[in-house]
């Protein structure tokens, strides 16, 4: 038969590897099961009260240990997926073998995008949001002057690129470029110290 065996699957919130183990319908409905990740920092637990299975379930995509309660049949049979309450995500499959490896694989997929997500919004967009947002409002001012921003060309026309740490004003005649470092209180202080600002030039 095949719902002789059982698969259990989850992805290692320690490692992010993917951990599965097999057991025997026969020895979960004997006894409780134990499926652990082979770097040793987290495992899957299905205790079987005489009724029904309570789970404990390492989450690879929030980092925590769920808890599940499971009717023997959800477990014993068919396929089972279990969510993850932070992310509302599949985080544990319980089923035949090739259908809890694809699944995992998916999860796997999913976890390290919503990794690079997290990683991409918690850096800061500047180096300091204070000290760019004045150089920025200080270069609205300059730029309304008469003949405030100007290339060493003859051009007026320019655009600006705004980086982490710096501001660049670019000629978009021969596109010389002149960076304002806008990162600390010098910055600051060396911008507002200009009436007017002049874009080097690209020599012939």
């Amino acid at each position: 038969m095949s719902d002789e065996m059982r698969t259990f699957g989850y992805l290692c919130p320690a490692c992010k590897q993917t951990v599965m183990g097999t057991r025997s319908v026969f020895a979960l409905e004997a006894s409780n099961a134990e499926v652990e990740c082979a770097c040793g920092k987290s495992a899957l637990r299905a205790d079987f009260d005489g009724e029904r299975y309570r789970l404990a379930v390492p989450c690879g995509l929030c980092g925590e240990t769920h808890e599940a309660v499971c009717q023997p049949d959800q477990v014993l049979h068919g396929a089972t997926a279990l969510a993850c309450p932070k992310t509302r995500q599949f985080c544990c499959f319980i089923g035949p073998e090739g259908t809890v490896e694809k699944h995992l694989r998916e999860l796997a997929i999913l976890a390290e995008k919503e990794q690079q997500q997290a990683e991409q919004e918690g850096e800061e967009a500047f180096l300091d949001n204070v000290i760019m947002y004045e150089v920025l409002s200080e270069l609205k001012e300059i730029a309304a002057r008469p003949g405030g921003v100007t290339c060493a060309c003859g051009s007026s026309r320019y655009g600006v690129e705004i980086r982490r740490s710096s501001v660049d004003l670019i000629c978009r005649d021969c596109g010389a470029k002149l960076r304002i470092p806008a990162a600390t209180d010098s910055d600051l202080d060396d911008l507002c110290c200009h009436w007017k600002l002049v874009i080097p030039g690209k020599r012939a």
